[in-house]
């Protein structure tokens, strides 16, 4: 079955961005047999990332969610790189890493953006297998950053 992407963004008022440009000596997405990897995904919007700082600290967990969820849409055009993101058949795994305050145990409730807005696309197909990592920092002060692995067609 093929999924209309780009409608079921729309359903939630979401639009596919563009790919942002690596910070560094990576690519976005890499494409072997009908399995794609992204890079991790920060919450970039127009170039810039949307929000800095700590989660517990300085972002609060729905707005660390809300982030991810920026993080999964950058990390769908990663995909579009190098696959239509319409040939997506399976959301096969979610890494989600979040810079989170001393004490901070709420990760999976940020990576919850990012799981949620896929399984809104693809339903269980978009039910993947996760891990939601709390870590001491992040590039450029990011609250979240989420990595996607896919099966393709």
């Amino acid at each position: 079955m093929t999924v209309d992407v780009r409608a079921k963004l729309a359903e939630k008022g979401l639009v596919l961005p563009v790919s942002s440009k690596p910070l560094a000596a990576y690519v976005p997405a890499v494409r072997t047999g009908n399995i794609v990897f992204t890079a991790g995904q920060l919450p970039m919007v127009d170039g810039k990332i949307a929000r800095e700082g700590k989660v517990g600290l300085d972002i609060t967990v729905e707005e660390a969610k809300a982030l991810a969820e920026i993080c999964a849409l950058n990390a769908l055009s990663a995909v579009e790189l190098v696959a239509p993101v319409d040939s997506i058949v399976k959301v096969v795994r979610i890494v989600c890493y979040v810079n989170g305050a001393p004490g901070f145990i709420s990760q999976p409730a940020v990576a919850n953006g990012a799981s949620e807005l896929f399984m809104h696309i693809w339903g269980d197909a978009g039910v993947a297998a996760r891990s939601a990592l709390g870590v001491a920092e992040l590039p450029l002060n990011s609250p979240v950053e989420v990595e996607l692995t896919v099966e393709v067609k």
